[in-house]
This record gives structure tokens, C-alpha cells and sequence, in this order.
């Protein structure tokens, strides 16, 4: 029995967990790439086939598979650009809204949107942790996580700013609105991250958390507002049923801020001793969403564009982060 308790320990630890996963994603891309190749292989049957008939029927089946497997191999080369230390981590996304009042507020609330309608479309699950309703319509800000394989790493190419043109629903005399919104993205730590927070570094108050959420929470000052009093970040969280959960939920968003507090210092000493390679830096605009006169979504980054604004918005942003990835690991091998 003690024996057991040892072996069990000893796989419950955080280091043996993330050797395990590194083993799991290993088996993954191999049973990927094992399905991606004989599909191709099919492929060359068919074609092979095709040469001496006229099949319709197999001409269409051709065609169908070709574009899957087109698309298989594009997501399964973007998903192996993901080789960052956290990439395979849930994410903790922000949203604030920029200058403009209800216009930005109610940009923050469709961006929020188009975030939840991409995580439908990769089977992601999203908590809401934190949010801020605007005077009029939308969010002044609103934090989620974010769960699933991969989904810091591809979300993490959102963080920057975001801005939108379109006519206001908000303005009588129907004029052309810019708004602004600035997004945030921090990994979930795992468990063999260290992280050093002191419990006398912590200001915790509580507080009745607002909107809805249940007449439980609504009644009882459950929602938790942290501060670390050493960098002066203020985490809260109000949407758990319990106190005990809110602080567990604001004490992980607060280890994720932390940590890429540090790495952004390590990364700030780095640039100052000049490693002669271009990085890409997070600008104060990274795409437009021009919804008046006409339709066009434009990352400045990649220069990549999409006429379609209504599908972007209802989550289709794969391509703008497929292009953004492929960037990013062109200027890190310069």
C-alpha cells in the first residue's frame, strides 16, 4: 500500500506530468502526420485511376478530399509553428476598451464575440472571470480563460490593438465612427512553473459581485479584487459561486501577469545588450476592421486582408493567425 502511494506521488508530480505531455503531443503530431500521409497516398491512387476513366463520381470524391487534406496539412503546419514555451497552454484574454465611450465600449463587446465564436469553432471552452459593463452598451473591459490544446499560442497572436470604422448605431445623424480596443493575452501557468508570490505581498478585498450571476452571488460579497502590492496589479474575479473560488480563479490570472512581467523585463535586459535580431514588438494598431464605406479586415503586420468582415467577426481569424505565425517565425530565424 505504501509502495503505491509512493508510485502515485511520483506521477502526480508537476515534472513527470509535463514529460508525459511532452510525450503525448510527440504521439499526437506522429498519428497526425501518420493520417495526413495516407490520405495523400489515397490521393495518388485516385488520380492514378482517373488517368484511364471518366468516373464522375470518383472525379468529385477527388476533388473533395484534396481540398480537406489541403486544409489538414495548412493547420497541421501552423499548429508546429507553436514551439513557444506556453504555447500548448490555456490563455487568459483581456479586453479593454479604448477611448470613445459607448462606441468603444460596444467594439470590446463584438470583439469578445468573434473570440467566443472562434473558440465554438476549435472546440474551446470559454469562462468568463472578470467584466466591466459599459454605461450604454457593451464592455469598459471583460477577461476570460480560455481552455484548450494550443489556444495561448494561437490566441496570443491577437494581442494589440484593434480598430474599427463603421457607421455608429449610436450616433442620430448616422456619422463614421474609429474605435479603439486593446486585447491582452497571458498563458495559464502549469503546475511546474514557479511563480513566487508572497501571501504578505497580497491586498485581498471583497466585494458583491455585479450583474448577473445568481442570487447567491448577487447577495453575498463573494467577488475577490487582489492587488500585489509590490508591482501594484489589481486582479478580480466575480463570477464563481464561492469566494474561495473567485480568489483561486484571480490568483492564477495574477501568476500569469507576474510572469509576463518577468519576461518582459528578461526580454527588455535582452534588447538592451543587443542581440542583432529583428523582433516583433506588439504596435499600438494591429488590424482594422472597416465595416463603412465598404467591407475589408487588414492586419498591418502581415498585410494580410479579408473582404469579408461579417465572417471574421463570427470567428473566422485562423488565416490572419496562420500568416501572423508564419511571420513571427520568419523574423525569429533573421
Amino acid at each position: 500500500m505504501k509502495q503505491a502511494t509512493l508510485d502515485e506521488d511520483f506521477w502526480n508530480t508537476p515534472e513527470v506530468k509535463s514529460v508525459m505531455q511532452e510525450i503525448s503531443d510527440i504521439e499526437e503530431k506522429l498519428s497526425e502526420y501518420t493520417s495526413i500521409d495516407k490520405k495523400f497516398q489515397d490521393l495518388e491512387t485516385i488520380s492514378e485511376i482517373l488517368k484511364d476513366s471518366d468516373d464522375n463520381d470518383l472525379e468529385t470524391e477527388f476533388q473533395t478530399t484534396a481540398i480537406s487534406l489541403t486544409e489538414e496539412i495548412s493547420a497541421f503546419y501552423t499548429r508546429n509553428l507553436l514551439d513557444g514555451e506556453y504555447d500548448t497552454s490555456d490563455a487568459i484574454l483581456t479586453i479593454h476598451s479604448g477611448a470613445g465611450g459607448t462606441e468603444a465600449e460596444d467594439w470590446t463587446s463584438m470583439l469578445y464575440r468573434m473570440y467566443l465564436r472562434y473558440a465554438e469553432r476549435h472546440d474551446y471552452k470559454v469562462t468568463l472571470i472578470d467584466a466591466l459593463e459599459g454605461g450604454e452598451a457593451g464592455y469598459k473591459s471583460i477577461t476570460c480563460k480560455v481552455s484548450g490544446r494550443f489556444a495561448f499560442g494561437y490566441l496570443s497572436c491577437e494581442q494589440g490593438v484593434h480598430r474599427l470604422v463603421r457607421i455608429s448605431p449610436f450616433d442620430a445623424a448616422k456619422r463614421r465612427h474609429t474605435s479603439f480596443a486593446s486585447v491582452a493575452v497571458l498563458p495559464v501557468l502549469p503546475e511546474s512553473a514557479q511563480v513566487d508570490i508572497r501571501p504578505e505581498d497580497l491586498k485581498m478585498d471583497t466585494f458583491r459581485a455585479s450583474g448577473a450571476g445568481g442570487q447567491y452571488v448577487n447577495m453575498t460579497d463573494s467577488a475577490v479584487r487582489i492587488t500585489h502590492i509590490p508591482t501594484g496589479i489589481i486582479v478580480s474575479c466575480q463570477t464563481q459561486r464561492s469566494q474561495h473560488q473567485n480568489r483561486a480563479v484571480a490568483m492564477t490570472v495574477l501568476a500569469s501577469k507576474l510572469y509576463e512581467l518577468k519576461r518582459k523585463e528578461r526580454q527588455k535586459e535582452l534588447d538592451t545588450l543587443g542581440s542583432g535580431k529583428q523582433k516583433i514588438e506588439w504596435g499600438s494598431q494591429i488590424r482594422s476592421y472597416i465595416l463603412q464605406p465598404f467591407q475589408l479586415v487588414k492586419d498591418h503586420r502581415t498585410k494580410f486582408e479579408n473582404a469579408n468582415a461579417t465572417s471574421v467577426l463570427n470567428g473566422g481569424i485562423d488565416e490572419f493567425i496562420s500568416q501572423y505565425l508564419l511571420l513571427k517565425k520568419k523574423l525569429d530565424i533573421l
